[in-house]
């Protein structure tokens, strides 16, 4: 399978609600798996109690308007978000001695590539969708970044 047969098939996945994808033929085999690990916690009571062991609740979560309500409404107030569509790593420049796709204030046309994420040593070339102006860059060059983390934060022209 060659590298844009897989990107069209990690774009078809990460249009769904697949979490994984698994495929194997005689010459290849291919994994996809993407989301959060479930993380499971295992709580033994201590040796000399008879106590019966009660369940752990995790501690309240606050609601995300009271998390950072200053970035919220900035986000809001600007624009729209452009969100990572895979797991990887970003970067801003095609590579580490060439020039940022974009910068803060450019205007950007459809298709135009905003940045690379590198996912299982693919470089997936994030184009813009629409026409925007960008105002934000949310991620710093060769960071990791999760599955809907925000690239960029763009007013739509």
């Amino acid at each position: 399978m060659d590298v844009k047969d897989l990107k069209v098939l990690i774009k078809m996945i990460t249009e769904t609600d697949i979490t994984e994808f698994e495929m194997d033929n005689s010459e290849e085999k291919i994994v996809i798996k993407r989301g959060q690990k479930t993380e499971y916690v295992a709580v033994a009571p201590p040796a000399a109690s008879y106590a019966v062991p009660q369940p752990i609740t995790p501690p309240p979560v606050a609601p995300a308007s009271s998390i950072a309500p200053a970035a919220v409404a900035d986000a809001e107030e600007v624009g729209e978000s452009i969100n990572s569509p895979i797991v990887g790593t970003f970067y801003r420049a095609p590579a580490p001695d060439a020039a940022s796709y974009v910068e803060v204030g450019q205007l950007v046309e459809v298709g135009q590539v905003l940045c690379i994420v590198e996912a299982m040593k693919l470089m997936n070339e994030i184009e813009a969708e629409f026409r925007c102006k960008i105002v934000k860059i949310c991620k710093e060059n060769a960071q990791p970044t999760e599955f809907g983390d925000p690239l960029f934060i763009v007013e739509k022209l």
